[in-house]
C-alpha cells in the first residue's frame, strides 16, 4: 500500500470499529432473557410485559437494526429519527428523518410521534432510548404558550442556531441553550418515558462522554440551569441579535417563571440508566491497533481535542514537523492519532467544515515540506459542516496541485472556503454517512 491507502486503512478501521453492529456485538449479550452489558447484567427482559425502542441521533437507525437483531420479537414497536440519508431498514421500528444541523418541521412531527409511542409504556414497560451525535437537533419540542408573544417558532430556533453555528460556541455551550429552549432535552425524555423504566445506550459523539451533553441529554439530569443559557448568549454578543421569543423565553426562565430542567437527584432517574457503548477513543484505538500492524510505531495524541480547527491544526502540523526534524516525540516512520470536536468561528462566505478547515490550516504550515508525510482530518459520521465531504487529507502532492493551479491556500482559508480549496486541489474526502457518530478522527503519518 502507498501512504495514502495506508491512511485510509487506518481510518476505514477506526470507523468499523464504532459501528453499532460491531458495539452492540462487543458489548450486549442475552442469555436467558437477561440482558448483559461487558459481562454486567443490567436488564431481566421477563420482568416487562412490553419494549419499545426511540431514539434519535445520525447512528440511531443502525443502533436500532442491531438491537432489533439481538432482541427480535420482544421488541413491541419503536421510532427513531435520523438526519436525511442516514436511514436503515428494520423490520420493528420506525425510522423517521428529519433537519441536521438545524431542525425542520419533519423533526418536530417526528418527536410528537415518538412522545405519543412513550406515552404508552405503563410501569411494567421498558423504554429504551438509542441516542447518538446530532440527536439535540432531531430531537424537539418547543416550548408553547408559555413562551413570550405566543410562543418559539421553528424559524426562531433555526435562526438561533445558526447564530450559535457561526460564532463558534462550544458544545457545551450551545446544549445548555439547547436544552433550556426544549421540551424533550434534559432530561424532559425520561419525565415522559416514567413510569417505565428507561435504558438508555448511546455513542458518543463529545469530549469526556457525559450522558447529559450527548445529543443535549434527554434521558440524562441535567447540571445546567438558565443562567448557564444566558451566559452563552452574553459571551457571543447574542442579545439583541437573536428572536425576541428566545431571548424572552430565556428571561422568563431567569425569572424562575419557566420550568428547569430536570436536576441531579429528580426521582424521575431512579428508573433510567445510561449507557455509554462507543467514544472516540475506541476509534482511536482500533485504529492504533492497525497503523501497528503496517509498521507504524504509533502515538495517541488525545481524543479530546476541541478549539479553533485552524489553532488546532498549527499545534499537530507542529508536531509532524518535529518528527521530520528530530524523531520526537517519535521516531520515523510515525503514526500520530488524534481525535475530538474543533470549532470553526465563520467571518467569510466561503464553504466547508471544521475538519477541512484544519486540513486547510495545516496544509499552511506543512507546504513548504516535500518529505513524504500525510494528514488527514474527517467526521467519523462522514459529514463535515453543509457539505458533501467527511473532510480532506493533505501531502506533498496536493501542495503541488495547489501551486500549479495558483491556489492561494491562505485567502481559502480567511474566507472559510476549504470545501472549493480541495475540490480543485484534491484532499477532499468523501465517504456518505458511515452509521455512527463518534466527534471527528485525525491520522498523520511520517514514513
Amino acid at each position: 500500500m502507498n501512504l495514502r491507502e495506508q491512511a485510509f486503512a487506518i481510518f476505514h478501521a477506526a470507523i468499523d470499529a464504532v459501528k453499532p453492529e460491531a458495539l452492540i456485538r462487543q458489548h450486549l449479550t442475552l442469555q436467558d432473557e437477561r440482558l448483559f452489558f461487558r459481562g454486567r447484567e443490567i436488564l431481566d427482559l421477563q420482568a416487562f410485559e412490553r419494549i419499545y425502542l426511540v431514539g434519535a441521533g445520525k447512528a440511531s437507525a443502525f443502533m436500532a437494526r442491531a438491537l432489533e437483531a439481538l432482541l427480535g420479537e420482544r421488541i413491541s414497536g419503536g421510532l427513531v429519527i435520523v438526519k436525511y440519508g442516514h436511514s436503515a431498514p428494520c423490520r420493528r421500528i420506525t425510522i423517521r428523518e428529519a433537519g441536521h444541523p438545524l431542525p425542520d418541521e419533519n423533526g418536530l412531527n417526528a418527536a410528537e410521534a415518538l412522545l405519543s409511542l412513550t406515552g404508552q409504556a405503563g410501569g411494567k414497560d421498558l423504554v429504551i432510548c438509542l441516542i447518538s451525535g446530532g440527536g439535540s437537533a432531531l430531537l424537539e419540542k418547543l416550548p408553547g404558550s408559555e413562551a413570550p408573544g405566543g410562543g418559539i417558532t421553528l424559524e426562531d430556533l433555526q435562526e438561533t442556531f445558526r447564530r450559535l453555528l457561526e460564532c463558534g460556541a462550544t458544545i457545551e455551550e450551545m446544549n445548555a441553550l439547547r436544552k433550556h429552549l426544549s421540551l424533550v432535552k434534559g432530561g424532559r425524555l425520561a419525565a415522559a418515558i416514567a413510569p417505565a423504566r428507561c435504558l438508555t445506550l448511546a455513542i458518543s459523539d463529545v469530549i469526556g462522554d457525559p450522558p447529559e451533553t450527548i445529543a443535549s441529554g434527554p434521558t440524562a439530569p441535567d447540571p445546567t440551569t438558565f443562567a448557564d443559557a444566558w451566559d452563552a448568549v452574553r459571551k457571543y454578543q447574542l442579545e439583541d441579535r437573536l428572536p425576541a421569543p428566545v431571548t424572552g423565553y430565556l428571561q422568563k426562565g431567569l425569572r424562575g417563571e419557566a420550568p428547569e430542567t430536570l436536576k441531579p437527584g429528580d426521582p424521575v432517574f431512579e428508573k433510567v440508566e445510561n449507557i455509554i457503548l462507543g467514544n472516540n477513543l475506541a476509534a482511536l484505538n482500533a485504529a492504533r491497533e492497525v497503523a501497528e500492524s503496517l509498521g507504524y510505531p504509533t502515538l495517541i495524541l488525545s481524543s479530546r481535542i476541541r478549539g479553533e480547527a485552524r489553532e488546532a491544526a498549527r499545534v499537530i502540523a507542529a508536531i509532524v514537523q518535529e518528527i521530520l526534524a528530530g524523531g520526537r516525540p517519535l521516531p520515523r516512520p510515525a503514526c500520530l492519532l488524534f481525535g475530538g470536536e474543533t470549532t470553526v468561528t465563520v467571518r467569510g462566505g466561503g464553504k466547508g467544515g471544521r475538519n477541512q478547515e484544519f486540513a486547510l490550516a495545516a496544509l499552511n504550515e506543512l507546504k513548504s515540506i516535500r518529505a513524504p508525510h500525510i494528514l488527514l482530518s474527517c467526521g467519523s459520521d462522514g459529514g463535515d459542516g453543509p457539505t458533501d465531504a467527511a473532510g480532506a487529507f493533505i501531502d506533498p502532492e496536493i501542495y503541488r496541485a495547489a501551486e500549479a493551479l495558483d491556489l492561494d491556500s491562505r485567502a481559502y482559508l480567511q474566507d472559510n472556503d476549504a470545501y472549493h480549496f480541495f475540490e480543485q486541489a484534491g484532499g477532499l474526502v468523501k465517504t456518505g454517512p458511515t452509521g455512527t457518530n463518534v466527534m471527528d478522527i485525525g491520522i498523520a503519518l511520517v514514513p
